[in-house]
């Protein structure tokens, strides 16, 4: 990957010395790395931290001084690129002689608008995100430059192993990256490369390490998990996989890696195949959780946005998971205010939704992004407009949520405890992904207990007993959260 200071550098206006913001000799150097996004960019963020650790730095939360920042963006949004230029402000005045770097999705679409952020000192595109210790060690000629570092998005090509490891409750392990769909909305593509996986057994020998680790539960995440199998680079893509399909990754790690739970990120509909759904059957390590993304109820929006099936297979596929798992959480991701969704539209989906028997829902309103198709398209939403159906859906969510909650009630869930502590509650999640809180018991982190839901009140909160060995504790108070 070549450095394009010359075509996009900027001269900081701090003409100090070309050293500064680095470690002094005999000091412990401090490096504060921020993540915005996905579960994918966690698990590299950790990574990236894992890095710096290892040479002699230590890692401190965002808001302390530090010698090194790290932003690791995202670009899904407008306000993914926005939080990006409050961070490096934020972190310009708790340090302001630090190195700032940019990395991530929005350093590798937009080099040259980061490379122009006041207080940004070297950007990373994607080939070398994992290589920004090397990359600070560069030093240019008559001032600080806002060093770009970075290629095309074909060049990139090889798998980056990465996974989260923040606490020893849930990690989330990388299996795929990259895209070869062409959503008219998405900049993933451009930010990420071609869909490409890593060698199982590498990933089952990841898994069996983070469960020696402590880690009760492995969440496996990528830009597009159930298209795993490609190996990076591989133009003439034909109906073999060479790394197996999703479905036998799944299996590697259900049946040899010893964690005690699997979960699935996401995975797009036309790619939840039936053998997937009767291995979260057959295998109880296998959470019965399904985040399957649907972006429009409107086959005429679908058919705008690129997508790769139609609400009838949308629909489909929810049935085969609540046939063969009635109490699995199914998530949903929509759009509101896609270019072209009118009135009648914006119902459709309304309506397809509400009739689902979904559990909960990600609603994102519709932002342009630079570079996409649809960007250019006519039929643009009013704001206002676009907010007022986000909150419309926002509300049935809500509603599918409480829906979802009470029809537990009365049936006991095994509950994985986190560590952080808030107050005297402490958190964690039912195998179908019900978020409770309980009082704080510190013989409950990190394990996994017996939970009897016993009832939902209208703002959330679910009264349940919790079932360990050979006591009962009575009605403790646990907090479903939205």
């Amino acid at each position: 990957m070549g450095t394009l200071a010359t075509d996009f550098s900027r001269v900081s206006q701090r003409e100090d010395d070309l050293s500064v913001g680095l470690p002094k000799s005999g000091t412990e150097p401090r490096v504060a790395v921020h993540t915005l996004g996905c579960k994918l960019n966690y698990s590299e963020g950790d990574t990236i931290s894992r890095q710096f650790t290892s040479k002699g730095y230590r890692l401190v939360e965002f808001d302390n001084e530090a010698e090194v920042y790290v932003i690791n963006t995202c670009s899904v949004t407008d306000h993914a690129d926005r939080k990006c230029k409050n961070l490096v402000q934020q972190a310009r005045r708790t340090s302001p002689h630090a190195r700032v770097v940019v990395t991530g999705c929005f350093a590798q679409l937009q080099p040259g608008a980061v490379s122009q952020i006041p207080g940004v000192d070297l950007v990373v595109g994607g080939a070398d995100k994992f290589r920004i210790l090397q990359k600070l060690n560069i030093k240019s000629s008559g001032g600080i430059m806002a060093e770009i570092h970075h290629g095309e998005t074909r060049a990139l090509t090889t798998f980056e192993h990465s996974f989260s490891q923040g606490n020893r409750t849930r990690s989330f392990l990388k299996v795929q990256d990259g895209c070869d769909y062409s959503c008219t909305f998405c900049t993933i593509p451009g930010a990420r490369g071609a869909s490409r996986s890593g060698n199982p057994h590498e990933l089952l020998q990841q898994a069996k390490d983070l469960v020696a680790s402590g880690v009760r539960e492995i969440v496996l995440t990528g830009v597009n998990t159930g298209d795993y199998g490609w190996v990076g680079g591989n133009l003439n893509r034909g109906p073999a996989r060479p790394l197996g399909n999703f479905g036998d990754l799944l299996s590697l790690l259900a049946e040899e890696s010893g964690a005690g739970r699997l979960r699935i990120s996401s995975v797009e509909p036309n790619l939840l195949t039936d053998r997937i759904i009767e291995l979260m059957k057959k295998h109880p390590n296998l959470m019965p959780h399904v985040h399957m993304p649907l972006q429009s109820g409107s086959d005429a929006l679908l058919a705008r946005m690129k997508r790769r099936y139609r609400s009838a297979q949308y629909a489909d596929r929810v049935q085969a998971v609540r046939s063969a798992l009635p109490h699995a959480c199914i998530g949903v991701d929509v759009i509101v205010g896609f270019p072209g969704e009118t009135d009648g539209l914006f119902m459709e989906t309304h309506d397809f939704i509400r009739d689902l028997e979904v559990s909960y829902l990600h609603v994102f309103t519709y932002s342009e992004r630079p570079g996409t198709d649809a960007a250019a398209m006519e039929g643009k939403v009013p704001n206002g407009r676009r907010s007022d159906r986000n909150r419309l859906l926002t509300h049935l969510g809500q509603r599918k949520r409480l829906d979802f909650a009470q029809s537990h009630v009365g049936s006991s869930r095994p509950v994985l405890f986190e560590q952080e502590r808030k107050g005297q509650w402490m958190q964690g999640y039912t195998d179908n992904y019900i978020r409770v809180s309980a009082p704080y018991d510190p013989m409950w982190i990190n394990r996994i207990v017996p939970v009897e839901l016993a009832s939902v009140e209208a703002d959330g909160t679910v009264f349940c007993r919790v079932i360990e060995s050979d006591r009962m504790l009575t009605e403790d108070r646990f907090t479903f959260q939205p």
